[in-house]
């Protein structure tokens, strides 16, 4: 096994005589399924131990609100270590480097500090049962410049690094206009991939550019924003019905949103993106949000195996193809069900329901019984266009199938689900308490979040 370097890592000291789970990736899955099996096993014949590079969690569908402004990540991000000791759960600040399955071990990356300097070096972390809920990151399917000119919304610091670009070039335009109140100065964003997330980024941006007037920036509105929301696609929204995709269109169109359909990128440069058919679309901002891949593994997987999109491929139990202790589950695994010909998507409402399948079948291996298979419930797919409009469509028992929903319907179902996330980690109690600080916190906070 290659670590990196010659020296073997250090073993993390691990509690003696204890069934040990390992949960790498605190996001929906990981840290729903780190609460359930702490509540279950508790810490005397258990040692769950959940590893996240990140301190703190923050819901991934929540990032393009995050990336405006208009939620503050300060107020809704849930602490792992005060998380863990709730739950009866171990935490460990790291970042996975690659998995020995050979040896069951975990093998995680030496942690440095911001000024470069080793907190501590390159470990191992011992598992009986290994869980993988790393998640994904944005797919820019090889297009030159992408990279090294676009930004993308896979985590929080990325989303804060865009809303302190958005804001400095709100800045700069409300400052060249207070001089010249001629200027015809605009803030340029384009955003590749027309998707859930940025289809809501997109309108979000024209929350956001509303508010900022309130905050200093007397001559900004949302007249100098130029947001191009541009997909290789012929719809937005492939996800949804036509005529609910439509509606978003028109939506969109009507807040000033230039929908590009059918426009494939070819290359992004430090000022702009070009398509195919050879136009140059100017942009201060660029936005890469088109697919999803699995995150990369720097020191590989072992002898898992993996989708062409770096996803882990799992049986129907989530079990790993090659390995019956390690499953995978979330974002970073592809699990196509008997009977289809596609992998489950890769949705938060999946990985809630993979988190609840691999609780069942951890339970069931420990005891010598047979595991279940997963079963995926598609409670359909909604939309929010910030404040101005929610579409989706809901499967629904009641109404035989596949039901559209728009307006406050729509949007009380949205943000139910986040609500039931929040209680999915934290408990009735004090997830309901939560929820109502968070309705005092938007009266009582400001719009946006400038810093």
């Amino acid at each position: 096994m290659t670590t990196g370097q010659d020296t073997a890592p250090s073993p993390l000291v691990t509690e003696g005589g204890k069934t040990q789970i390992v949960i790498v990736g605190g996001g929906a899955a990981g840290l729903e399924l780190a609460a359930k099996l702490g509540a279950r096993y508790g810490r005397k014949k258990h040692d769950i131990i959940l590893v996240d590079r990140n301190r703190t969690h923050i819901w991934k569908p929540l990032l393009h609100e995050v990336a405006t402004g208009s939620l503050d990540a300060n107020l809704d991000e849930t602490g792992y270590r005060s998380h863990c000791r709730r739950w009866g759960y171990r935490y460990f600040h790291g970042s996975l480097e690659s998995v020995d399955p050979q040896r069951r071990q975990v093998i995680l990356a030496p942690l440095l500090d911001d000024d470069g300097s080793e907190i501590f070096g390159r470990h191992a972390i011992r598992y009986d049962y290994l869980v993988m809920a790393t998640g994904s990151v944005t797919n820019d399917f090889g297009t030159p410049g992408v990279a090294q000119n676009c930004l993308f919304l896979d985590g929080r610091h990325q989303a804060d690094r865009f809303r302190t670009k958005l804001l400095n070039h709100c800045l700069r335009v409300s400052r060249e206009m207070s001089a010249n109140p001629s200027a015809d100065s605009r803030v340029r964003v384009a955003i590749v991939g027309a998707g859930a997330t940025g289809v809501e980024l997109s309108a979000e941006l024209f929350n956001a550019a509303e508010a900022l007037s309130y905050y200093g920036l007397e001559v900004f509105d949302a007249s100098r924003l130029e947001v191009t929301l541009i997909e290789a696609g012929p719809r937005i929204l492939p996800a949804l019905p036509e005529r609910l995709a439509a509606a978003a269109h028109a939506e969109l169109t009507a807040l000033g949103v230039r929908v590009a359909t059918g426009t494939q990128v070819v290359e992004v440069t430090k000022d702009a993106i070009i398509t195919r058919d050879g136009e140059v679309i100017e942009a201060d901002l660029k936005v890469w949000a088109a697919g999803v891949k699995g995150t990369p593994i720097a020191g590989g997987l072992g002898n898992l195996e993996l989708s062409r999109n770096g996803q882990i491929v799992v049986r129907p139990t989530l079990q790993t193809t090659t390995d019956d202790r390690i499953f995978a589950m979330g974002d970073c695994c592809s699990c196509i069900l008997p009977g289809s010909e596609r992998p489950v998507p890769p949705r938060a409402q999946a990985a809630h329901q993979m988190a609840d399948t691999v609780a069942e079948n951890l339970t069931r291996m420990m005891k010598g019984q047979p595991l279940k298979d997963f079963v995926y419930h598609d409670h359909g797919s909604l939309v929010s266009l910030s404040r101005f409009s929610t579409v989706g469509s809901l499967m629904g028992n009641l109404v035989g199938g596949r039901m559209a929903v728009e307006g406050r319907l729509a949007r009380f179902v949205y943000t139910s689900l986040y609500r039931m996330h929040i209680i999915a980690i934290h408990g009735w109690v004090k997830g309901l308490a939560m929820i109502a600080i968070g309705r005092v916190n938007a009266i009582i906070r400001p719009r946006l979040k400038l810093h």
